[in-house]
């Protein structure tokens, strides 16, 4: 041990073994992120233990001066009007230099929205601990965190390892996720929004990189849908979940076939909108069986999708109808005499 701990820190480590702590301890800030924010406060997909949940309400309030309430309010306004004017945090709107870096100022000027609160930030929580310390005194944690990375590490190790805790939030979640997350990368579902996985590996993030995939199954508490995608944060959530300190609550929905069905019925349709954008998928494998110079049954299976996906869609009609419409829609796509159309609609009578 150092004899002179506040010139050079309790803990004399090599500067890789800084390095090694700064890692650690952003890391521990982005599944804090991930698990209790998003997961389990934004979208209800899980529960944690109230000791798991104390801590990780403890450690953002040290790490990054969030407020829950503000930050589960600002997310599910992005869900609720994501790609539009009123979306706080759009690439699309905004553009993406901006959200990538200048992201805490959109959330901030958002957060301070008494409406957003209002409406968006329901059941978070209102104990005595955040309401007489975690929202009333948010710059005293991140006060107590900086003079533990001075005591533990020195002055100029621990000042750095500070400043990157300080700037890991802000540039991964406000700038790459909410930017990079609508701009670029892969798309496995047709979501109504410009949302992407950045890579299939969601290890750096916590798994937020597979935002397309959270966007088609927001209250899933897992984000990753193929076989060769990873999400870090369901690994640890399984773990938690092992030594019965989480619940997981919903996943993503898993496709169930049967005989088809001589005529659609309720149970077809209600899985055909549970799992539409399964359903989109294999739509768009089918128009691909279609060569680009049949250009008529081209048209004819673009018209056909919006139909279906009018099924959907925010709708005035009852389940009769719209039962009757999809009966139609089988029946059209079967005797269009377009072999990829005929066979898709016979795919889709065994949904359940």
């Amino acid at each position: 041990m150092n004899l002179n701990p506040m010139m050079h820190g309790v803990l004399e480590l090599p500067w890789w073994g800084y390095v090694a702590v700064a890692l650690a301890f952003t890391h521990v800030t982005i599944v804090a992120v991930t698990l209790f924010l998003h997961r389990g406060q934004a979208h209800r997909a899980l529960e944690f233990h109230p000791l798991v949940s104390h801590f990780f309400r403890l450690w953002l309030w040290l790490t990054t001066g969030m407020k829950t309430r503000e930050w589960v309010a600002v997310h599910r306004k992005h869900h609720a009007r994501v790609e539009t004017a009123e979306d706080p945090h759009s690439p699309q709107v905004h553009g993406l230099s901006r959200v990538l870096w200048g992201g805490v100022p959109l959330y901030r000027r958002e957060a301070m929205r008494a409406e957003t609160l209002e409406r968006f930030g329901e059941g978070t929580p209102d104990d005595w601990l955040e309401r007489n310390l975690y929202s009333r005194y948010v710059v005293l944690g991140l006060v107590l965190m900086a003079l533990a990375d001075l005591v533990l590490f020195g002055i100029l190790p621990g000042s750095l390892i500070f400043g990157v805790q300080m700037a890991w939030i802000p540039f991964w979640a406000a700038g790459v996720i909410n930017g990079v997350g609508h701009f670029h990368g892969y798309r496995n579902w047709q979501t109504d929004d410009a949302s992407r996985n950045i890579v299939p590996w969601g290890i750096l993030i916590g798994g937020e990189e597979l935002h397309n995939n959270h966007h088609a199954y927001p209250s899933s508490a897992k984000l990753s849908n193929r076989w060769y995608e990873f999400d870090i944060g369901w690994l640890y959530l399984r773990l938690l979940e092992l030594a019965c300190l989480a619940t997981v609550k919903r996943t993503p929905p898993k496709p169930r076939f049967v005989a088809p069905r001589l005529i659609p019925d309720l149970g077809m349709l209600q899985a055909v909108i549970a799992h539409r954008f399964h359903v989109l998928a294999s739509y768009a494998r089918a128009m691909r069986r279609i060569r680009v110079e049949q250009v008529e049954q081209l048209r004819t299976m673009g018209a056909m999708r919006a139909e279906l996906a009018a099924l959907w869609e925010r709708s005035m009609a009852s389940r009769d109808q719209l039962l009757k419409r999809l009966q139609d829609w089988c029946r059209r796509a079967e005797a269009s005499g377009i072999a990829p159309l005929a066979d898709f609609s016979q795919r889709l009578r065994r949904y359940a």
